[in-house]
């Protein structure tokens, strides 16, 4: 008779506790997980998939209007937000659907319900204790409203995707890449968008050229932007009956808005776990402290995703699910490189990255080169529409190893997936000279990038 119920007991369903106890079953451990919203957590039902489906409606709007510049002759369009919503919601209930599937076709155990953590080797869920040699702590992050005053008001990007009517005027909060997102988004759809940022860049965690030049091409197509601003309050008249706002600034401007979406964050998903009661460390914000191998400051207690808070992508929770799996019920001890991990954001237009900033590369290698140009694609000399493209390179000068790859234009993020691997292999600015080039590309300008900046 076994010591425990399970040898692996997830609390969690998302991108990284789904592939953890997925790959645990299939190594023959005997795997439960428990989630208490929805199958396939943030990613699946209000980030990652939902955001994209809103990112590609968003950009039908302006697909149509450049096509009279091809010969096309197309009457206004019309957007409908109802029909979007229902189409979004068939498709989350297909994948809440196949994670299901995925699961207890493994061989997991699903169950529904908050687990929280009683001992180093035993959760509780709905009144019931259930034992398990290994417990993952895999519950994701959350958004976060700052407390001003009636924001009670505003949205986060949880309930964005849920919004009865889509508003006529709205102001999104934050200058990262879900506020830039959205700010796309809304205003793609049609909805007169002002963006407020309390820095003075977008996206300062990313290389400073690539959120300048977004910035400025958000602006060309029609995105307000405030710099060092923040919102102060937010009140609803008492006379307006139609669910307007009104936004006091930090500075004592005052904005009218029919709706405000925070994107100014997220934290780690760890309360009322009862964590720190067994003895779990908690960085300040509440993130699981782990080490190398995702194990916690208790030996049979692990984390990984978001509620780490390393890095808040789906692929590297899927890889770090992946690691716990195979380190404890396979022949593997590995950690996760987390160099060179390739993102892109979904604005308007799209951002990709790999690599270091150019920041990051001289702080790290001293001189470096820097490659880098803008350009009105091929796409748009038809169109008159003045969208510009930036692409960039940084390159170890003493090595000519390429240690940073940017980009700001249409299918960014596909463009990038292939230079990530040229950069996980190592590849110089040598090597990019002599490959040739897919003609006539965008993407042929990173391999006849010749001229120093």
């Amino acid at each position: 008779m076994t010591q425990y119920d399970y040898d692996l007991f997830t609390i969690g369903a998302g991108s990284g506790g789904v592939r953890a106890s997925r790959y645990a079953a299939r190594l023959g451990a005997r795997v439960a997980i428990a989630e208490e919203r929805y199958l396939g957590g943030t990613c699946v039902n209000v980030g990652c998939i939902p955001k994209k489906l809103f990112s590609y409606a968003a950009h039908y709007g302006e697909d149509i209007s450049h096509a009279k510049g091809y010969g096309w002759r197309v009457a206004p369009p019309a957007f409908d937000w109802p029909t979007l919503i229902a189409n979004k919601d068939r498709e989350i209930e297909r994948l809440n659907a196949v994670y299901a599937k995925l699961l207890t076709g493994a061989g997991v155990a699903v169950l529904d319900g908050r687990a929280t953590i009683v001992d180093e080797h035993t959760v509780e869920l709905g009144g019931r204790r259930i034992s398990a040699r290994y417990i993952l702590i895999a519950t994701g992050g959350w958004p976060v409203v700052p407390p001003v005053p009636g924001a009670e008001y505003a949205i986060s990007s949880n309930e964005v995707f849920h919004l009865d009517r889509l508003p006529r005027r709205v102001l999104v909060v934050g200058g990262g890449y879900i506020a830039v997102e959205f700010a796309s988004i809304f205003h793609g759809l049609g909805v007169d968008t002002t963006l407020i940022y309390r820095g003075e860049r977008l996206l300062k965690e990313f290389d400073a050229d690539l959120g300048a030049f977004l910035a400025a091409q958000m602006q060309i197509k029609g995105v307000r932007i405030r710099y060092r601003s923040n919102i102060a309050r937010i009140d609803r008249p008492a006379q307006d009956r139609d669910g307007s706002l009104q936004v006091t600034l930090d500075d004592g401007a005052s904005l009218d808005t029919d709706g405000v979406m925070y994107a100014t964050g997220r934290a780690p998903n760890t309360r009322s776990l009862a964590l720190e009661h067994v003895g779990v460390k908690l960085a300040t914000n509440g993130a699981v402290v782990v080490n190398a191998y995702f194990q916690s400051s208790v030996p049979s207690i692990y984390a990984v995703g978001d509620v780490i808070d390393r890095m808040l992508l789906t692929p590297v929770a899927l890889a770090e699910g992946m690691i716990v799996a195979e380190n404890l019920f396979g022949a593997s001890d590995r950690s996760l490189d987390y160099e060179n991990i390739p993102t892109a954001i979904f604005s308007n237009p799209n951002v990709g990255t790999v690599g270091l900033s150019e920041a990051k590369a001289r702080e790290r290698h001293g001189e470096v080169d820097v490659f880098r140009t803008t350009f009105g694609s091929l796409r748009h000399q038809l169109t008159g529409s003045g969208e510009k493209v930036l692409m960039k390179l940084v390159v170890d000068r003493k090595t000519e190893r390429v240690l940073g790859v940017h980009m700001v234009g249409p299918d960014a993020g596909e463009i990038i997936q292939g230079f990530a691997v040229a950069l996980k292999c190592g590849a110089t600015k040598r090597q990019f000279d002599a490959t040739i080039g897919i003609h006539p590309t965008i993407a042929e300008e990173f391999v006849t990038l010749r001229e120093l900046v």
